[in-house]
C-alpha cells in the first residue's frame, strides 16, 4: 500500500510538472511569430476560398516574414488599404495586421532581430504547402 501511495505521488509530482512547463507564457517573439503565420493563412484561406469576392484579388499581397525590416511596411499598407472593408473576412484580417504592427513596433520592438530588408522577398515569397488538417 506504501509502495501505491509513493508512485501515486510520484505520477501526481510529474504531471504537475509538465502543466507548470507547457504554461509559460509566451514570449514577444513567439508571440509575433505565430500572429504572422496566422494572418499569412488566413490571407491565403481567403484568397483560395470558393465564393470569394472580386475585391479580395486587388488587395494587396499578404505573406509576412517577421525577420525581414520590410514586414512592417507591407502590415502598414494593408490595413490603409481603402477597399474590400465591407467583408467581415477582410475587416477581421486587418485588425489583426494593426495589432501585429503595434505589437512588433511597441512591446517587442528591442526583442525583434530583422536579418533582412529585402522587400522583393514579401512580394515573391517561396511558400510551401499548408500542413495537413
Amino acid at each position: 500500500k506504501l509502495f501505491t501511495i509513493k508512485m501515486l505521488l510520484r505520477l501526481i509530482a510529474l504531471l504537475s510538472a509538465v502543466l507548470l512547463a507547457s504554461s509559460a507564457p509566451p514570449t514577444c517573439y513567439s508571440r509575433v511569430l505565430a500572429l504572422s503565420k496566422e494572418i499569412t493563412e488566413s490571407f491565403r484561406d481567403l484568397q483560395t476560398s470558393r465564393d470569394m469576392d472580386p475585391c479580395v484579388e486587388t488587395l494587396p499581397r499578404l505573406y509576412l516574414d517577421i525577420h525581414n525590416y520590410c514586414v512592417l511596411a507591407k502590415l502598414r499598407d494593408f490595413v490603409a488599404y481603402p477597399r474590400c472593408d465591407r467583408l467581415l473576412q477582410v475587416s477581421a484580417l486587418k485588425e489583426k495586421a494593426r495589432s501585429l504592427y503595434t505589437i512588433m513596433i511597441s512591446y517587442c520592438r528591442r526583442d525583434l532581430v530583422f536579418l533582412t530588408d529585402d522587400c522583393n522577398a514579401l512580394e515573391n515569397p517561396v511558400l510551401f504547402p499548408a500542413a495537413p488538417s
